[in-house]
């Protein structure tokens, strides 16, 4: 069956992947219109969606609020617009035109479909894009808006994309929520009658919500059911909306920005949408995960196919006390652990001894490094490590030579107070020379010192958000700040091949696709108590794979919580993701050096299961019994289960643990005990981990087919 074929006597195109279908059509209006997105169809199947729209039952009614590919604010259209425009006359309809349409091949194993239009009337033209991928269900679609007259226009909503889901009798929206230090709290809640809005106004991903949603029919659970899902690859502030319609329908919109802003396009202007991805599954939601995950595996991150290191972070060992000589002493510990990348945290430039001051002066501090950073650099390189430093080019402290030198470099408005969060206030980046500055430190920095890595923070959210040295800045600046952050990361890359970089906003703040596509890993949180990371890492899992997930073992009690784990609950939560070691290696006794080693190696003989194997999740944190989740390899010869449980409650049942992904006819044979297991009996009827007794209790099972 072709990837994409087109029926000209109906109009219908239908986009196929390896599993499932994608058809629209060009309906009698001229407009785009969406038929059906689920499992495969021929061509011929999907032309028997192409029925005559009904006629409306009173006047009241309209076209139907969803349904259309992007709907539009004009006409009898009452749901929530994907596409408003304002012209220079003051019209704010748009009417749909077709000029056109190009089938190509981007990429080998990739199909990509551009739908033209332009409006009957005003010189606007936009193009649908939509492409499949060999490999993946996933759908990418996108919008190209151009000017092609003398007169601006306005955009006042230019959405990737609408999605469209069949009528069911009903709907769950499955999302998360959070907050700085409690990201990605996953929910799942009926889905309301009416316009369910997720949004972020804070000019970044956000704590607060991520723009992805699951929807199903209310009934899928991990392994069964029909799951809808979309998630928007954009870094900045975006809008999500799900509708649900009286008559059973459901469907979303989504893109860049929240309400109130708007885009000028210029004559001769081009706008273009980031990607919006659609996903569907049959296979419940662990099913959608593991789609999601290959997705950004094959065709999201820079260097999918390489294995992250372990690496040591200083920040809670010497908060902004850095100087060269304690570096010296955490590098040799951190080495002597197993760790493979040393990364030196926040305080190592200009006059930076708290939050206070320092932001912007991009240099080291010649009192904490009196010959600069390069003795330091050797001496990590030597003892094996590669080096990584923490940066916060988006920033500026006040209480800076930069700030003194360039106050008109921030964002703000004229007469209105600047707004500072924890001491600092937000580069305008959307200024090219802003932007060209921060890439010009950065360069250097990484080509001068050989610099490895680096954590790429940002501390704080947008306000005023303004640029007063354009009359259209304001309008502008949002999405130009995202565009040249991405530019800056783009050509340092180019620039330094091996250099790799996390993403990090404050923990979890600007975790998203667009950032992913340009980083090789993400700080899920600053809460780094593992009994919360529980919970954080799986939200963060839903669509995020563990090979972009950073986790660190830190000391207790948590500076957050105050809670004391033990340190082999701390390590096995965090060997679900990239594992990260945090804690004050000097503080730390023999014994806790000893089993800190033995666990890293273990960690060692298991990353490839973590982080290029299949997730599972056997139990989530429901409840007071176990939580767990399970990683194997792509041909089933190995896995690993990884389980926790805070506390056992006497009396509770204990459930097997079902494993998954097993090769059925085979056996297998648990690494530490010895003990052989028939994969009939592990996937059929379940594994009962044995679990230390007593509080805080967590076990590692690595599983091998016996030959």
């Amino acid at each position: 069956m072709p990837v994409i074929s087109f029926a000209p006597e109906t109009g219908v195109w239908l986009l196929c992947t390896p599993r499932t279908s994608y058809a629209l059509r060009i309906d009698e209006t001229g407009a785009p219109c969406h038929l059906a997105w689920g499992p495969r169809l021929t061509l011929e199947e999907a032309e028997e969606f192409a029925t005559p729209p009904a006629p409306h039952p009173s006047s009241f009614e309209g076209r139907p609020p969803v349904g259309d590919e992007l709907p539009v604010d004009g006409g009898a259209r009452y749901g929530t617009p994907s596409l408003q425009v304002r012209f220079a006359d003051g019209t704010r309809a748009f009417e749909w035109q077709a000029t056109g349409h190009r089938v190509h091949e981007p990429a080998p194993g990739s199909t990509e479909l551009a739908l033209e239009f332009r409006d009957r009337h005003y010189a606007l033209e936009i193009t649908l894009h939509y492409r499949v991928h060999d490999d993946s269900d996933a759908v990418e679609r996108w919008s190209v808006l151009r000017n092609t007259g003398e007169e601006a226009v306005t955009l006042l909503r230019a959405d990737s994309a609408a999605w469209t889901l069949p009528a069911r009798d009903d709907y769950r929206l499955s999302h998360v929520t959070g907050q700085w230090s409690a990201e990605t709290q996953l929910h799942r809640d009926r889905v309301p009658f009416g316009e369910t809005v997720l949004t972020s106004r804070r000019g970044i991903t956000s704590h607060h919500a991520n723009p992805w949603v699951m929807l199903d029919a209310g009934g899928a659970t991990e392994e069964h059911g029909q799951v809808w899902c979309a998630a928007l690859a954009w870094s900045g502030g975006w809008r999500v909306t799900v509708q649900r319609t009286p008559d059973g329908r459901a469907g979303l919109t989504g893109g860049a920005g929240h309400d109130g802003m708007t885009q000028p396009l210029a004559p001769g202007e081009e706008f273009t949408t980031p990607q919006y991805v659609g996903l569907y599954t049959d296979g419940g939601f662990g099913e959608a995960s593991r789609a999601w995950h290959a997705y950004v595996l094959g065709h999201v991150l820079p260097h999918p196919e390489e294995t992250r290191p372990v690496l040591y972070n200083s920040w809670e060992a010497t908060g902004f006390d850095v100087d060269e000589g304690n570096q010296l002493r955490l590098a040799a510990r951190a080495a002597a652990l197993g760790a493979e990348l040393y990364v030196m945290d926040d305080g190592w430039y200009g006059a930076r001894r708290g939050e206070g001051a320092g932001l912007g002066d991009w240099t080291p501090s010649p009192d904490r490094f009196p010959e600069g950073l390069a003795p330091l650099v050797r001496e990590v390189h030597r003892l094996g490590m590669g080096f990584g430093l923490w940066v916060e080019p988006e920033m500026v402290n006040p209480d800076s030579d930069l700030y003194r030198q360039h106050p008109d470099w921030v964002l703000h408005f004229p007469h209105r107070t600047r707004t500072e969060l924890r001491s600092q206030l937000v580069l305008n980046f959307a200024r090219r020379d802003v932007a060209d500055w921060a890439y010009g430190w950065l360069t250097r920095l990484v080509g001068d010192h050989g610099i490895d890595f680096l954590k790429w923070d940002m501390n704080r959210a947008l306000s005023e958000a303004g640029w007063p040295d354009r009359a259209d800045g304001t309008e502008r600046v949002r999405t130009a700040y995202v565009h040249r952050l991405y530019d800056v990361i783009d050509r340092l890359r180019a620039d330094h091949p091996g250099l790799r970089i996390e993403a990090c906003s404050g923990g979890g703040g600007r975790v998203d696709l667009g950032m992913l596509s340009r980083t090789d890993q993400a700080w899920a949180s600053d809460n780094t108590d593992a009994a919360d990371r529980v919970l954080i890492q799986h939200g963060y899992g839903q669509i995020y794979p563990a090979r972009t997930m950073a986790a660190w073992v830190t000391d207790v009690p948590n500076p957050l919580t105050a809670r004391s784990v033990p340190l082999r609950f701390r390590f096995h939560v965090a060997m679900a993701g990239v594992l990260g070691l945090g804690g004050d290696l000097t503080r730390w006794t023999d014994e806790e050096l000893a089993e800190g080693a033995a666990l890293v190696a273990e960690y060692k003989r298991v990353r490839h299961l973590v982080q290029h194997g299949t997730l599972h999740r056997p139990r989530g944190p429901v409840d007071d019994g176990p939580a767990a989740v399970q990683y194997t390899a792509a041909d089933g010869s190995e896995a690993l289960l990884l389980a926790w449980q805070r506390a056992p409650r006497h009396g509770a049942a204990h459930p097997p643990l079902r494993l998954a992904g097993l090769d059925p006819s085979a056996r297998y044979r648990d690494a530490r005990t010895g003990a052989v297991h028939s994969a009939t009996v592990l996937s059929d009827y379940g594994l009962r981990p044995e679990l230390p007794r007593g509080d805080w209790a967590s076990l590692a099972v690595h599983l091998v087919r016996v030959p």
